[in-house]
């Protein structure tokens, strides 16, 4: 499985950012799809998730102004990301995997997101 993520950038506080990230390959395995991120010095980060079925999961710190949704028919995934704080600046990953809601095996080259105050 390959992920490719797109859509990082520069933005000021309280802008907006969507990334997106696209899987192929033997997409048939994949449950879970979603998003990690990675702050410098700090360890790499839930963000949110969605399994197949379309069930959530998001980190405390993104409720109510990141949105995560998906595409299972084009095996893509989106993150709409509001309200953004200079505490949101990280590389961000698409991850993806067999289990439902956690962490899976398939990690993209991640994206850099930089949210200037």
């Amino acid at each position: 499985v390959q992920l490719v993520e797109s859509g990082g950038g520069l933005v000021q506080a309280g802008g907006s950012l969507r990334l997106s990230c696209a899987a192929s390959g033997s997409t048939s395995t994949i449950n879970t799809m979603g998003w990690f991120r990675q702050a410098p010095g700090k360890q790499r980060e839930l963000v949110a998730l969605m399994s197949i079925g379309g069930t959530t999961r998001y980190a405390d710190s993104v409720k109510g102004r990141f949105t995560i949704s998906r595409d299972n028919a084009k095996n893509t995934v989106n993150l709409q990301m509001n309200s953004l704080k200079p505490e949101d600046t990280a590389v961000y990953y698409c991850n993806g995997g067999y289990f439902s809601l956690v962490q899976g095996a398939y990690w993209g080259q991640g994206t850099q997101v930089t949210v200037s105050s």
